[in-house]
């Protein structure tokens, strides 16, 4: 392996011409190639890495022998034909999120990672969020005891403009469940140890996308939401999404709630706040404040060491960190496939829900 990790960029558009910017500043890395069909984005990954090799094609970029790593950040319905030709390679493998949109093919990259040698990584990058991560440090600490609640809020602007409008549409995107949300379900089971049983969920089009049509097809992507999602050790979650409710500072809260206290992390003031409950065996009457918890803290949590905050509070440094250590030391990934197999079969089963008005299992799902 080269003195530097050589990263090929598979999908140039906004998300990968992110992970050039992350790849450029952590060190002991240099991208050096790019696969994109669109030259305008060929371009423009270009200018942020220009003695890269440009490929039309991602075959040519894994045959080229110019890589150790490619990070896969190409629309959503196309990640299993990339990861097809990818994951049969010996190149370490990063793949943004979603891992696919429809069960099938999501067994079919889990068969073709089974007998893998070389790392593959599941981008994710929410969990390292420095408040977010903090949080799922203390709950699974037990800082607030046996979880039971555990809800995320992500109140913010409609979707914005992609090439060829490739997110306007489910069939492309998987749908707003699991386009959007499969990292909110991520954090949900991560923190809670276990995957949802059940999911209930209601949620439409309401405002975003309703006159915009592309070659006669309308956009159909759902703008507002609620799921609940039911863990078979009884704890529940839940989300709350509205993506024309962008008036709100903090546009994302994550919370944790557990018999012995609440963890709340806040974004983008990068917040936390923390409290223990009131012993209400020793109550003796009500007032004003009693019901604020002993030991409230409120924390501003940054991380110092982040050279490229980007769009996601320096998340993707710290994965990228993560991802080029774990090749380096040749440890397992700290985020897998199966990571986000169920994060993705959580957002199907959501929309299944919305579609038929019911409950569903999540085994109806996989099975």
């Amino acid at each position: 392996m080269a003195k530097e990790l050589r990263y090929g960029i598979i999908g140039a558009g906004s998300m990968g011409r992110e992970h050039i910017e992350n790849i450029k500043v952590m060190g002991g890395a240099v991208v050096t190639a790019i696969s994109d069909p669109h030259k305008p984005s060929q371009d423009a990954a270009l200018s942020l890495a220009p003695g890269a090799k440009v490929f039309e094609d991602h075959r040519g970029l894994l045959e080229s022998g110019l890589v150790d790593a490619v990070v896969i950040a190409t629309p959503n319905d196309t990640h299993v034909t990339v990861l097809k030709d990818a994951l049969a390679s010996d190149v370490a493998v990063f793949v943004e999120k979603p891992l696919a949109t429809r069960v099938e093919d999501l067994k079919s990259i889990l068969s073709w990672n089974a007998n893998r040698k070389a790392l593959t990584w599941m981008g994710l990058e929410y969990r390292f969020m420095p408040p977010v991560a903090e949080v799922i440090t203390r709950a699974k600490a037990g800082a607030v005891g046996t979880i039971h609640q555990v809800s995320i809020r992500e109140h913010r602007e409609p979707f914005y403009p992609k090439v060829d409008n490739w997110n306007r549409f489910a069939a492309r995107t998987g749908g707003t469940l699991v386009e959007k949300c499969c990292h909110y379900f991520n954090l949900m089971d991560t923190v809670i140890g276990e995957h949802p049983v059940r999911v209930f969920a209601s949620g439409g089009q309401s405002v975003n996308h309703l006159d915009e049509q592309y070659d006669g097809v309308q956009a159909n992507m759902l703008d507002n939401a609620y799921v609940i999602l039911e863990y078979a050790n009884g704890a529940r979650a839940m989300l709350d999404l509205c993506m024309f409710g962008e008036g709100s500072y903090d546009k994302e809260i994550f919370t944790v709630i557990g018999d012995k206290g609440k963890l709340e992390s806040f974004l983008p003031s990068q917040n936390l706040t923390y409290s223990l409950r009131e012993d209400w065996g020793t109550r003796t009457g009500w007032g004003i404040g009693q019901g604020t918890g002993r030991g409230s803290e409120v924390k501003h949590v940054v991380d110092r060491t982040v050279k490229y905050l980007g769009h996601h509070y320096g998340a993707s440094y710290l994965e990228h960190l993560k991802f080029r250590d774990a090749i380096l030391n040749q440890t397992t990934p700290e985020v897998t496939l199966q990571d986000g197999v169920t994060s993705v079969v959580t957002g199907l089963a959501a929309h299944k829900s919305i579609n038929e008005g019911r409950v569903v299992a999540i085994d109806e799902i996989w099975n």
